[in-house]
């Protein structure tokens, strides 16, 4: 149950052209948001810290749609609210110049996540920044880190399935209400991040995703981290943004090198250049944070540490597991004829039918799409998955095989 004065602050939220700034004006003046609500027009005139702008702003209240629908939609999608004033407030993200005056939550936050790194970059990630991100984001999950990032296509989704897929936590921060969820191809993703994570926004339930939205919503993935690591960002991305503000807010700025023909990879050189951390290795980044931070991950979980894994250039073959070292030291090996793999029991049925197809010692994946009857686009998405699950590998030519 939503007290009187979260649902006052939920109101001024509402309110476009109602800052952060002014509701504290209000707060200390009236002594409550509930109060500033209900101030007359002649009670708003006398107060010379507003402007007349914003006097009329206040006694109009002008609201895209009444604040007894948001409450009903609040009902609706399950969402918990929490507000800059409450004690449940991520005390990291308080830290930060403006701070989101509310909070909509559906999930749940834990005292943990304040152990967090983001992973940002672009939307249209190639194979090697996908491979990247959900590696990295797996093994920051096992050590105990929550991953943070933005729910979009690209480097974000395969960082909240990576560590989904190793049993951790992830946030993903909106840049819509959480009645909308962007990209709607999301939506199983983020169902899964309300089950076992967060999903969070500072917008009304039903604003709809827009563009000036964005790079808003990226003050607060870098907000609530220890440090946010870049993966494949071109000199116009929005990753970009999120790395500035992450500096600003005195938070860590790592980046992933990347092919040095990409276009994806000027904007994460041009970070490199300029004085964020370099990135090849989970312990890269784990050495870069503070002790306390280490000694607060190695309580929280005494049981044996994730291997130090490199992350490879997309020639190198992936390793075949997420805990052993790191092969790209050692000659290359031929693989094996193995007489018989048994896939791991949670494959999803499309992933399971491509595994199935695949032959040894490899096949082609023309002949993988003629074996399933699957389109190609959905057979090269479900092969890159398996990929990443080091369940299968690619070799030259478009030809794949089951890993050992």
């Amino acid at each position: 149950m939503l007290s009187n004065e979260t649902i006052s602050l939920i109101h001024l939220n509402m309110i476009q052209g109602v800052g952060l700034k002014t509701v504290q004006v209000l707060r200390d003046i009236f002594g409550s948001a509930e109060r500033a609500l209900q101030a007359t027009s002649q009670e708003l005139e006398k107060i010379e810290r507003l402007s007349p702008t914003m006097r009329d702003l206040l006694s109009r209240k002008p609201v895209q749609y009444p604040i007894e629908r948001e409450l009903e939609l609040i009902q609706e999608y399950g969402c918990q609210v929490v507000t800059l004033y409450d004690d449940a407030y991520p005390p990291r993200l308080k830290e930060i110049d403006t701070p989101p005056l509310v909070l909509y939550i559906r999930g749940k936050l834990t005292s943990e996540d304040s152990l967090s790194i983001s992973l940002v970059g672009s939307r249209d990630a190639k194979d090697y920044g996908r491979k990247v991100s959900y590696r990295l984001s797996f093994q920051l999950a096992q050590r105990g880190l929550t991953v943070v990032s933005g729910l979009a296509k690209g480097i974000d989704t395969s960082a909240h399935r990576g560590a989904l897929e190793a049993g951790g936590r992830t946030i993903a921060v909106m840049g819509s209400g959480l009645s909308f969820i962007y990209p709607a191809t999301n939506r199983d993703l983020a169902e899964k991040i309300r089950a076992s994570g967060t999903l969070i926004s500072e917008f009304p339930m039903a604003v709809e995703p827009k563009p000036r939205n964005f790079p808003r919503r990226n003050r607060i993935i870098s907000g609530l981290t220890l440090g946010t690591v870049v993966v494949e960002a071109s000199n116009r991305s929005g990753a970009l943004i999120t790395a500035r503000l992450a500096g600003e807010q005195g938070r860590e700025v790592f980046a992933v090198p990347g092919e040095i023909f990409s276009e994806l990879s000027t904007g994460t050189h041009k970070l490199i250049n300029n004085g964020a951390k370099l990135i090849n290795t989970v312990d890269d980044l784990l050495n870069e944070l503070p002790p306390y931070v280490l000694n607060q991950l190695q309580s929280q979980s005494s049981t044996a540490s994730v291997s130090d894994i490199a992350i490879e250039s997309p020639q190198e073959p992936p390793v075949e597991k997420l805990d052993t070292k790191s092969k790209a030291n050692q000659p290359p090996v031929e693989i094996p004829q193995p007489v018989q793999i048994t896939p791991p029991p949670d494959l999803t049925p499309d992933e399971r039918k491509v595994f199935d197809a695949i032959e040894v010692p490899s096949s082609h994946i023309d002949t993988i799409v003629r074996t399933t009857q699957l389109p190609i686009g959905q057979v090269s998405s479900v092969l890159l998955m398996l990929e990443l699950k080091g369940i299968v590998q690619q070799l030259p030519g478009k030809q794949f095989t089951k890993a050992n």
